[in-house]
């Protein structure tokens, strides 16, 4: 036996799995448990390789795997070492030669291992071909979990054109597991991936109707398709999800007898199933009641659900379903007016009118409980509807209003950073707390660093003693992350007060990525500067540690008061310690200026008192902002930069020089006061966590906006994501709340992706809400915007929207009406001018400010027809003139 069992071993460690089958075939059960017995050694020994030995390790993988199939004798072992993931690679499972060696195996055995390995979801799905064939070979039932029926249904869509599978028509009518697995494919938690591969109808394997015209022929029940979609359509998903059953359903074509019977099923999608899911059950609940067939008490209710929904296209037809069903039965109007109230509370003012037409043509002079139920109803309408509803409803649907009061929300509160008072102990369990979060937070760092600081300085011994613990094992820090600044930056200065680092390698440029390379971005030059201070920290601990930090923020946005810097510097003159430099100069960037604090900082003595002073009154003025539009600039698209916003008309901003930046601050601190010119390229850098970059300056809003303005163009223009969420963080720092903030900010409010609009929509209630909002100002950048073509009517109307709703109408009309004329102006009007005409509308009907129309407003509303942009016109011009009288 020793010279078949080298031989076996020597063909797998060759990897000529294709001997295999004739070189174990021949071996007794004995021999084969030891054949197995090193084949398992093999396995041990494979698994401990390293990756220089990876294409040996491919090379014997197969050999593994069909070696063990064959020599296994019990279908657990057999079906768990087929199933391992370790003995396969990138191509298929060699199916042929574990059948070769397997065939002559008892029929239960086989079926067995073919159900055992059809279990193991992670594979089975791939395994498919091996199961099908155990399944033959075995004469068993054939296995109908989730993975199997998604590899029978893959095993019969086509490879493409050089494919050799047939036509899945053919291939499903030759198939012996169709009647079997066909009603699996509504049960599955989820469809199989390909039965969408094929979404076109006209498609040849388009598997809704080569399902249908199976159930034709009577291979599988055309009852069983039916009764499986509805019950899929039912338990919901995913609009991609559904579309098959969907698709299915319609190409079933199902009787008027079969619609009738799931009347209850319909209501229920019509209800809460997706937009096109709800729209078909509207259509089969529309024939039947055109039909005749539905009663009145089933289609209020079905009307009370649709009309809830938000989708306009799905209220109207439902209003227009409504109106056919009380003109053919006048007697069912008790049941379904009020069902059509359910329209009132609509955002969409037109469905409020169609709703309040229908009322009106339906209602009977003595139908006094139906007009005072339909009066109940009538506080959900619009201003501007609410009177046309009490001349059809009486006086008492006209409720007596209250005077406009505006609401906004409650300004942020200012939160002050953590106490610097900290034990050893809890200074240390913060610092473990930062070193192992993925995403630490920024104030939660400088209170730690400060308390290492301050530690370090009283009672080195109790802060090493404490620390070791928590950096065992980890070496000096050289994770990007700690070097090029940020958070993670604690563990560095806890390295150096372990004494992990001499002198000279925390010395500034000692890092040796840094040497050679420039990155140009903004975003490289704050974490720089917060590199920058990190390592003379570190180095600080080491050399000569401090007793504590000037740049401690008072407050968690970064900010320091000024008179708290004032004692901070005070009492380093007492200990006759000089601040060290980029402490000092990230303490400038923070400090609140305020120049009453000037002279309590010149009184000092000091030359960094003096320095302070300076800050205070002129040195801290921030840079100059220079505004400009910039046309196309193709060139400016790089595809190692992505997807640019250079391409597009714009407004940019540049940032001029700040000559004591250059004169007076450390080397890392300079990048940042030199000119930043915009010219659509974009940085590499991730913007989605950037609190530490924003604390380097939380006293100048303007120019953090000035640096993210490229990013929220590009968020309106193109499809970047992220940069609106910013805004509200943004907005809550310190500084002027100055023109180019409000830019920033309305161009947030056109973003292209609903969460970043809605980041803009805060920032602008904290700005109003803290009485920093320059409302006309941000209309007349609406207005350049949408000229410019930068924001899109549609999602500034969902962004006024949004704002409207939590009480700020007056706000936001005075914003739309800088921005309106600027859409009026084009011809033809943007898409979804009418839309934002309607918030406009909303807007002065609820809050009823005088204003005189916007320009452009009297011709719109003057042209013939009756489209939204039209109708809306007329209804904003309207409530301007109720609201001027």
């Amino acid at each position: 036996m020793t010279l078949p069992m080298n031989d076996v071993l020597d063909a797998v460690r060759a990897g000529r799995t294709e001997r295999l089958p004739a070189l174990l075939g021949p071996l007794t059960p004995a021999e084969r448990r030891t054949v197995l017995g090193e084949l398992t050694a093999l396995r041990r020994e494979v698994r401990g390789w390293g990756w220089d030995r990876g294409s040996e390790r491919d090379r014997i993988r197969g050999g593994l795997l069909v070696a063990g199939a064959g020599c296994h004798t019990g279908a657990a072992a057999a079906a768990a070492w087929i199933g391992s993931r370790e003995l396969r690679d990138w191509r298929e499972l060699p199916a042929a030669l574990i059948l070769e060696l397997l065939a002559d195996r008892d029929p239960g055995w086989l079926g067995d291992v073919a159900h055992r390995l059809a279990a193991r979801a992670a594979t089975a799905e791939a395994d498919y071909p091996l199961i099908r064939e155990l399944v033959r070979l075995a004469g068993c039932p054939v296995p109908t979990n989730d993975a199997f029926v998604s590899g029978w249904v893959r095993s019969l869509v086509p490879q493409g054109p050089g494919g050799t599978r047939l036509p899945l028509s053919a291939a499903l009518r030759r198939d012996p597991f169709v009647r079997d697995l066909v009603p699996r494919l509504f049960e599955t938690a989820e469809p199989p991936n390909a039965l969408l591969w094929y979404s076109h109808p006209r498609s040849p394997n388009h598997w809704p109707t080569e399902l249908a015209a199976l159930a034709e022929e009577g291979i599988v029940e055309r009852r069983e398709l039916i009764d499986g979609c509805v019950s899929r359509l039912l338990r919901g998903g995913r609009p991609n999800q559904l579309r098959f059953y969907l698709a299915l359903l319609e190409r079933l074509a199902l009787t008027p007898d079969e619609e009738r019977t799931r009347t209850a099923d319909w209501i229920a999608m019509a209800a809460d199933g997706p937009s096109a899911l709800a729209g078909h059950a509207q259509q089969v609940l529309a024939r039947v009641t055109v039909a005749g067939e539905l009663p009145a008490e089933r289609l209020a209710e079905m009307s009370a659900a649709v009309l809830f929904r938000p989708e306009k296209k799905l209220a109207r037809a439902q209003l227009i379903l409504l109106g056919k069903a009380l003109r053919r039965a006048p007697d069912d109007r008790h049941r379904l007016l009020p069902a059509v109230a359910h329209a009132f509370g609509h955002e969409d003012t037109a469905l409020q009118e169609r709703a309040l037409g229908l009322v009106a043509a339906h209602l009977r002079p003595h139908d006094d409980e139906l007009r005072a139920e339909l009066a109940s109803h009538s506080a959900l309408l619009s201003p501007g509807n609410r009177l046309v509803a009490a001349g059809h409803l009486g006086v008492a649907a006209a409720a007596e209003e209250e005077p406009y009061e505006e609401i906004l929300p409650p300004p942020p509160v200012r939160r002050r950073a953590a106490a610097t008072g900290r034990t050893v102990a809890e200074t240390v369990e913060l610092v473990a707390a930062l070193i192992g979060s993925r995403r630490p937070d920024a104030a939660e760092f400088e209170t730690a660093l400060d308390g290492l600081v301050r530690h370090a300085h009283r009672d080195r011994a109790a802060l090493v003693e404490a620390l070791a613990p928590v950096l065992a094992g980890r070496g000096a820090p050289s994770d990007p992350r700690v070097e090029e600044g940020g958070p993670h930056g604690v563990e560095l200065v806890a390295a150096a007060v372990l004494g992990r680092f001499t002198p000279e390698e925390l010395l500034p440029g000692t890092r040796p990525q840094s040497r050679g390379f420039h990155d140009p971005c903004v975003h490289a030059a704050l974490r720089a500067v917060i590199a920058a201070r990190l390592r003379e920290v570190a180095h600080r601990m080491v050399t000569a540690p401090l007793p504590f930090l000037l740049a401690t923020p008072t407050w968690e946005t970064g900010t320091i008061e000024p008179d708290e810097l004032v004692k901070r510097l005070g009492a380093y003159r007492r200990l006759g310690l000089e601040p060290a430099e980029a402490d000092f100069a990230q303490a400038l960037f923070r400090v609140r200026r305020d120049p009453a604090v000037a002279a309590a900082a010149t009184a000092l003595g000091t030359r960094p008192g003096e320095r302070l002073a300076a800050w205070l009154t002129t040195a801290g003025e921030p840079p100059r902002l220079l505004r400009r539009t910039q046309g196309p600039d193709p060139k400016a698209a790089h595809p190692w930069w992505g997807r640019t916003c250079g391409a597009v008309r714009r407004i940019v901003i540049d940032t001029r020089e700040r000559l004591v930046l250059q004169k007076e601050f450390p080397p890392a601190f300079r990048r940042l006061g030199r000119p930043v010119d915009d010219h659509g390229r974009r940085c590499w850098h991730w913007h989605g966590d950037t609190q530490a970059e924003r604390m380097v300056l939380p006293e100048d809003r303007e120019t953090q906006a000035a640096w993210l303005l490229p990013d929220l163009t590009a968020g309106a223009t193109g499809e970047e994501r992220g940069p609106g969420a910013l805004l509200p963080g943004l907005a809550e720092l310190g500084g002027p709340a100055g023109p180019v903030l409000h830019l920033a900010v309305a161009t947030g409010l056109g973003s292209r992706h609903a969460e970043d609009r809605l980041g803009a929509v805060d920032a602008l209630l904290v700005l109003a809400a803290r009485g920093e909002l320059d409302v006309p100002l941000m209309g007349r950048d609406l207005a350049e915007l949408v000229g410019l073509g930068t924001v899109k009517a549609n999602r500034l109307a969902d962004s006024a929207r949004t704002a409207a709703a939590t009480g700020a109408y007056a706000t936001t009309w005075t914003l739309l009406a800088g921005a309106i004329p600027a859409l009026l102006a084009q011809d033809p009007a943007p898409p979804g001018t009418g839309e934002l005409l309607a918030v406009a509308a909303d807007c002065v009907e609820r809050c009823k400010v005088a204003s005189p129309d916007p320009e452009g407003l009297a011709a719109q509303a003057s042209r013939p027809g009756s489209s939204r942009l039209v109708a809306q016109a007329r209804r904003l011009r309207t409530a301007l003139a109720v609201a001027a009288a």
